[in-house]
């Protein structure tokens, strides 16, 4: 995202991608022999703002998994999208 020459203050809703800056993985028992439910946190640029997900145990999984092999992670606030940093291709 850059500036624009206006200079212009950039409000806070007019920020459709941010950084994962942190996360924070939880689960909760949601009764006696039920499935239980798991919760992951984004923290987006240091605080800036946060998304709470439900999630699914594959997904719950498959995301930590994600999250701990990338290193650099984006939220796209408008899309609800999780982008994992680029990687190369090929060997």
């Amino acid at each position: 995202m850059t500036a624009t020459d206006t200079g212009s203050d950039i409000g806070r809703h007019s920020i459709k991608t941010r950084k994962v800056t942190s996360w924070q993985p939880s689960w909760s028992a949601s009764g006696n022999g039920e499935p239980g439910t798991y919760v992951l946190q984004l923290i987006l640029d240091d605080g800036a703002s946060e998304v709470v997900l439900a999630l699914t145990e594959p997904d719950a999984d498959n995301l930590f998994d994600w999250l701990t092999a990338s290193t650099e992670v984006y939220y796209d606030l408008e899309r609800e999208v999780i982008i994992f940093g680029t990687r190369r291709t090929g060997g």
